[in-house]
């Protein structure tokens, strides 16, 4: 299980999550998202990020609400294809 931002993060993006992750593995391209992601692959499931959130965009994969389901794939797909993450954010909400 890892940590999933999800679409309250979309055009928000404070960062007060990114200062306290302990293994910085909350991430964006600063002017380029819209959001910031998580890697699956580095999180270590502190929940440290979670009380952090002023707008309350980070989940455990199981609780993730069931409309924002999509964002596990995009938080895990920006590692690999940035452009294709920000495709499939921009679909999910229209800037």
């Amino acid at each position: 299980m890892t940590y999933v931002i999800a679409e309250p993060c979309v055009d928000v993006m404070d960062r007060a999550c990114v200062s306290v992750c302990p293994v910085d593995c909350i991430h964006d391209e600063p002017g380029v998202d819209r959001t910031l992601y998580i890697d699956p692959d580095e999180c270590i499931d502190c929940g440290a990020c979670e009380p952090e959130c002023p707008v309350n965009a980070i989940f455990t994969e199981d609780s993730l609400p069931a409309e924002w389901t999509k964002y596990t794939e995009i938080n895990a797909l920006w590692y690999s294809d940035k452009d294709a993450a920000r495709k499939l954010v921009d679909a999910a909400k229209p800037a």
